[in-house]
């Protein structure tokens, strides 16, 4: 089973990952207002949702989100806390593999934010990059499929020469429940590797879940393509898309191949 497909529905995962906070989600969908500059009460695709803290900072601005990811306990707690905020009239979320149709709604405008891209291929599940590359592709061409004409898309993505510019190869840290988290990196074959060990502390319960793994040291892995903005300008051009505009991070910065993150704006035509 290749790693994406099991690790977000893991309850470890939140504790790798605890602080994907809110104030993260407004500071990017204000950059996204500003240089997409969607109609009001727009209808927006997010692909690869997760949580949906994006989605729920855009209903927060009155626009209809339908959020889309493979992860079932993802999608359980993005629909918790939208209900908690009253804010489940104006979202969807929807299961489903970013590589299939999208549905029959014609969207404003689509999301794909954070790095929730780059995972196929480079396993003995999804077969070499080339063919994972055919995967990434896809997902581009389903998004330019449910846009209406005139319609953008906006991708956020790590920085491929800044990761492997300031790449740290190993960190080891502990969260306040005595939960131990080694975390290793390398790069290989043009992907990003990450081994995560979970290990109890002395003294501490180590609790990581309810599903029986509490106590136990427990590995997981992630790996990502190291795709650049060569690379999205392809998927965009095969797909009908256009790139209108690159920055390097969510206040609006210019791109360069120091900078934080790649976030690129495409419209259809």
């Amino acid at each position: 089973m290749p790693w994406y497909e099991n690790w977000f529905d893991r309850p470890e995962y939140e504790h790798v990952y605890p602080h994907r906070d809110t104030e993260e989600a407004e500071r990017a969908a204000d950059l996204i207002e500003r240089v997409a500059d969607p109609p009001p009460e727009a209808q927006l695709l997010d692909v690869g949702c997760g949580r949906g803290r994006h989605a729920r900072a855009f209903a927060r601005r009155g626009y209809r989100v339908t959020g889309v990811d493979l992860s079932k306990r993802a999608l359980e707690a993005a629909c918790e806390r939208a209900a908690a905020e009253g804010l489940d009239v104006h979202i969807t979320f929807r299961r489903q593999d970013m590589r299939a149709p999208m549905g029959t709604e014609a969207f404003d405008g689509a999301l794909n934010l954070f790095s929730s891209f780059g995972y196929f291929g480079g396993n003995a599940e999804d077969g070499p990059d080339d063919r994972g590359d055919a995967d990434h592709q896809q997902v581009i061409d389903r998004v330019a499929e449910a846009l209406v004409p005139g319609g953008f898309f906006v991708q956020d993505f790590l920085n491929a020469p800044s990761v492997r510019a300031a790449l740290v190869p190993e960190n080891t840290r502990e969260t306040a429940d005595g939960l131990q988290i080694r975390e290793r990196r390398w790069i290989e074959g043009g992907r990003i590797n990450k081994e995560v060990t979970l290990r109890p502390a002395a003294g501490g319960d180590g609790a990581a879940g309810g599903d029986g793994a509490a106590g136990k040291t427990q590995t997981f892995r992630e790996s990502v393509r190291l795709l650049e903005l060569a690379d999205f300008r392809r998927f965009y051009e095969r797909a009908g898309l256009t790139l209108k505009a690159t920055f390097g991070g969510y206040d609006g910065t210019p791109y360069d191949e120091e900078s934080s993150r790649l976030i690129m704006v495409s419209r259809k035509a």
